[in-house]
């Protein structure tokens, strides 16, 4: 994978449904409403797998889509399938064996697909996103997890956000950073003024987080909106 400077905020979409049709149909409107990026959301892709990417694929052969894996093990596999399904860019997980984001890492080189490490549940977070980015990830995702924050909630804390620690993360790293987890729409178009220019809306944002159906209301206008809010934005100089 050959790593393009990014010179404008981009902006994802994941696509955290569980039917061909209904992600078919969200990826259309994101796209006319100026969407960049696709992602087949971890929930697509347990329910349709393969089949979701292609479809994907299929309909918008110019997009970038991201295959949310958060892959563990089997690597080089995993991210050799989605590849070839039409997948662009795959997800490594910190957690996972050093060995595994080598071979996702070398995946990604043979079949021309990004890599994107995810820091989720580190201990370290600012470390692990370094370390994925020496073993030669592509971006990094910094992700606090959909249960640790609804866990810590139900427990009468502070929901924690990626904001705490975004700064030091796109400080530690010269690839491009993704904040994703909970963050209000006001959050997530505002990353870019981290550094961060690879903005991601998904669950809660414009995907019902519970039910994972597409949330009611005028979803393109809506996105429309925040798509013209993000590409209005400079992508900072990195130190």
């Amino acid at each position: 994978m050959v790593r393009s400077p990014i010179t404008r905020p981009i902006v994802q979409i994941s696509l955290d449904l569980t039917n061909i049709d209904e992600a078919l149909d969200t990826a259309a409107l994101a796209i006319r409403a100026g969407v960049d990026w696709l992602e087949a959301g971890t929930p697509l892709i347990l329910a349709e797998g393969l089949h979701g990417v292609r479809a994907l694929r299929k309909a918008f052969p110019g997009v970038p889509i991201v295959a949310d894996l958060k892959t563990m093990d089997g690597g080089y596999l995993e991210a050799e399938m989605m590849a070839k399904a039409g997948a662009t860019h795959v997800v490594v997980m910190a957690r996972a064996h050093a060995e595994t984001v080598k071979c996702v890492v070398k995946a990604g080189a043979d079949f021309g697909v990004g890599v994107m490490g995810d820091n989720m549940i580190c201990e370290d977070m600012v470390a692990g996103a370094k370390w994925l980015e020496d073993l030669g990830c592509d971006y990094v995702i910094h992700h606090v997890g959909y249960d640790e924050r609804r866990g810590i909630a139900a427990a009468g804390r502070r929901m924690p956000s990626p904001l705490d620690q975004l700064r030091e993360v796109v400080a530690a790293v010269s690839i491009p950073v993704q904040a994703v987890g909970g963050l209000s729409l006001e959050q997530a178009i505002q990353c870019p003024q981290y550094g961060a220019p690879l903005v991601v809306l998904g669950a809660p944002l414009t995907i019902d987080a519970d039910s994972f159906k597409t949330a009611d209301g005028n979803l393109e206008a809506s996105l429309r909106m925040i798509c013209d809010a993000v590409h209005s934005q400079q992508v900072p100089a990195k130190a």
